[in-house]
C-alpha cells in the first residue's frame, strides 16, 4: 500500500513539474512555432484557452469541393464586429473575385506562397508564426486565422471595445488654457501629444510587458532636447519591464526610482496632454501605458511640484505670485503645527504676550497637550480627506465640508480641542490643497507627523533637526542621475528665472531650462 502511494506521489509530482515547466516556457516568451496540421494547432490553443468561454473557435472550408481547412479564433469579448470577411479582405489581391467565386483556384500551397512572398495586404493584418505571438493577438482583440497545411496565420486587429471619450480634465482642472484631458486609450494619448509637437525629433518608442498582462507601453522624446546621460540611464531601468506585469504607469514610476523608500516622488505624473508637450520641449521623458490615463514626466525635480502648466497661460506678475503663495503653503501645511506645539509647549516666550494669553484662555480646560490635541484633529481630517476623495463626487464634496463643520464644533463644544487648533489644523488642510501635484501633497502629509513628534519632544530645536534631516535627504536624492533640488543645489544661476518666479515668455522661449538649448541658442548667438 505504501508503494502504491509513494508510485502515485511520484507520477502527480512529475506532471505537476511538466505542467509549471510548459507554462513557464509560455510566460517567457519561448518561441513556440505554428504547426503545418491544423488539428495540432487547435489542440494546442484548446489547451491554452481551457475554461475560457469567451474564446471562439470557428472552423471553415474553402478551396476546390471545399476540401481545405481552416480556423479563425476570436475572442468574443473583444470583438463586436463578427461579420467581417476577413479571408476574402486578405484574398483581394490573390483573388480578385468574390470568395464563393473563385474559391476554386485558392488551396493551401497559394495561400502560404503569397503572403509568405508579399505579406498581408491590409493594414490591420500582419502574419504570425508563434504559439505566443497568436495568444497575445488574440487576448488583444484580433482574429487569428490558421490554415491545414502552412505553420503560419494570418491576424486581423478587429479590437472595437467601447472606449472613453476625451473629456475635460478631473483631476488637474483648469482655469485658463486646453482642456482636454489623456484617457485611457495609448493611440489617443499618443495622438494628443502629436497635435501640439509637431516634428519629427519627437522619438516614440514602444516596449510590451511581460508576465501575463502584455500592456503596451510607451515612451517618448525630443532627439537634441533630452540629456544624453539621462536617456541613457533611463533606458537602462526601464529594460526589466519586458519580464513584468505592468497595469499602470505606478509601477514604472517604482522601477525607475533610485530611492523607493523615501516620501518624495522622483518623478511627475500628469492627465494633462499640454504639460507633456511643455515637459517634452523641456528635454523630459515621458511614460504612458495602455489602460492608464497617466502619463509619467521623467525626470522630477523638487520644484517643479510647485508648479502648474498654467504659469505660463497667465500674465508673469500674477504667476509669480501665484508660485510664491504655493511656496508659502508648502511652509504651512509642513511646519504649521509643529510650530504651534513647539512654541506652545517649549518656547511660550516666543509668543507676543497678547497673543500668548488668547492661546491661554482658549486652552483651559483641554484635557490634552497640544501635540495629542494637534495629533487627534489632524487624523480626523484625514479621514475626511480620504472619505472626500473615495465617495462618488457629488458627494464627497459636501461630506467633506459637513464633516469638518460638525467635527471641529463638536470637538470645541466637547473640550477635546480648542479653537485655536481647529483653526491651525483647518489652515495645514486647505494649505495642502493648494499644492498642484498630488504625489508631492502625500509626501508632506507624511513628513508632517514626524516634525510633530520632534516638536513635542525637543521643542524648536527637534522642529530645526526634522527640517535639517529632511534637507539632507532631498540634497542626496537622484532623479534618472539629476539632483532633486537643482537648480538650487548644485547652483545654477541661469534656471533660476524660472523657479521662484516666473520670468516672461520671451525670454523662457529663447532660452528653455534644458542645458542643450542653452548651448545651442548661445552658439547661434555668438556666430550671428
Amino acid at each position: 500500500m505504501m508503494k502504491y502511494f509513494r508510485r502515485n506521489r511520484l507520477i502527480l509530482r512529475s506532471f505537476q513539474e511538466i505542467s509549471f515547466e510548459e507554462t513557464m516556457q509560455r510566460k517567457m516568451n519561448k518561441h513556440v512555432p505554428l504547426s503545418r496540421s491544423l488539428q495540432e494547432c487547435r489542440q494546442m490553443l484548446e489547451r491554452i484557452f481551457e475554461n475560457c468561454k469567451d474564446i471562439i473557435f470557428l472552423p471553415w472550408r474553402y478551396g476546390p469541393d471545399l476540401q481545405y481547412e481552416a480556423l479563425t479564433v476570436y475572442c468574443v469579448t473583444l470583438v463586436h464586429d463578427q461579420e467581417t470577411n476577413y479571408f476574402k479582405s486578405a484574398m483581394q489581391d490573390l483573388a480578385p473575385h468574390e470568395i464563393g467565386q473563385a474559391q476554386s483556384d485558392i488551396t493551401p500551397e497559394v495561400v502560404s506562397g503569397f503572403f509568405e512572398k508579399h505579406g498581408a495586404s491590409s493594414e490591420t493584418a500582419h502574419v504570425i508564426g508563434d504559439v505566443n505571438k497568436a495568444v497575445v493577438d488574440i487576448l488583444s482583440g484580433n482574429v487569428v486565422i490558421f490554415f491545414d497545411q502552412w505553420d503560419k496565420a494570418l491576424s486581423y486587429k478587429a479590437k472595437t471595445l467601447q472606449e472613453r471619450q476625451v473629456t475635460e480634465n478631473v483631476i488637474e482642472p483648469v482655469v485658463r488654457g486646453p482642456h482636454d484631458s489623456t484617457v485611457e486609450s495609448l493611440k489617443k494619448n499618443i495622438g494628443l501629444i502629436r497635435t501640439r509637437i509637431k516634428t519629427p525629433d519627437f522619438k516614440l518608442q514602444l516596449l510590451t510587458g511581460g508576465g501575463d498582462s502584455k500592456s503596451e507601453i510607451a515612451y517618448g522624446y525630443i532627439e537634441g532636447s533630452v540629456n544624453p546621460e539621462t536617456l541613457t540611464e533611463f533606458e537602462k531601468r526601464i529594460s526589466p519591464i519586458k519580464h513584468l506585469d505592468i497595469l499602470e504607469t505606478s509601477y514604472i514610476e517604482e522601477l525607475l526610482e533610485e530611492s523607493v523608500y523615501s516620501p518624495f516622488s522622483q518623478f511627475r505624473v500628469t492627465e494633462r496632454p499640454d504639460a507633456a508637450a511643455a515637459a517634452l520641449l523641456d528635454g523630459k521623458i515621458i511614460v504612458m501605458v495602455s489602460g492608464s490615463p497617466s502619463i509619467l514626466i521623467c525626470p522630477g525635480l523638487f520644484f517643479e511640484f510647485l508648479q502648474s502648466p498654467e504659469d505660463y497661460y497667465h500674465r508673469t506678475a500674477f504667476s509669480s505670485v501665484i508660485r510664491l503663495i504655493r511656496l508659502i503653503a508648502f511652509f504651512i501645511t509642513l511646519l504649521l503645527p509643529s510650530i504651534y506645539i513647539a512654541y506652545t509647549t517649549f518656547n511660550p516666550e516666543l509668543i507676543p504676550t497678547v497673543l500668548l494669553l488668547a492661546l491661554l484662555n482658549t486652552r483651559e480646560g483641554i484635557p490634552f497637550p497640544a501635540f495629542v490635541e494637534a495629533l487627534i484633529m489632524t487624523f480626523f481630517f484625514e479621514i475626511m480627506t480620504e472619505a472626500g476623495i473615495r465617495l462618488p463626487r457629488p458627494v464627497g464634496s459636501a461630506v467633506s465640508i459637513v464633516g469638518a463643520l460638525v467635527i471641529g464644533e463638536a470637538a470645541i463644544s466637547a473640550g477635546i480641542a480648542s479653537p485655536a487648533m481647529v483653526v491651525v489644523v483647518a489652515l495645514t488642510g486647505i494649505a495642502q490643497f493648494s499644492l498642484p501635484q498630488y504625489n508631492f501633497v502625500l509626501a508632506v502629509r507624511l513628513m508632517r507627523y514626524p516634525l510633530m513628534i520632534l516638536s513635542a519632544t525637543l521643542g524648536g530645536f527637534g522642529l530645526l533637526i526634522g527640517l535639517l534631516l529632511i534637507l539632507l535627504h532631498m540634497m542626496s536624492l537622484r532623479s534618472l542621475g539629476q539632483p532633486f533640488v537643482a537648480p538650487l543645489g548644485p547652483a545654477r544661476p541661469r534656471q533660476l528665472r524660472d523657479v521662484f518666479m516666473r520670468a516672461p515668455l520671451k525670454s523662457l522661449l529663447r532660452s528653455p531650462r534644458n542645458r542643450h538649448r542653452h548651448d545651442v541658442y548661445a552658439h547661434n548667438k555668438k556666430e550671428g
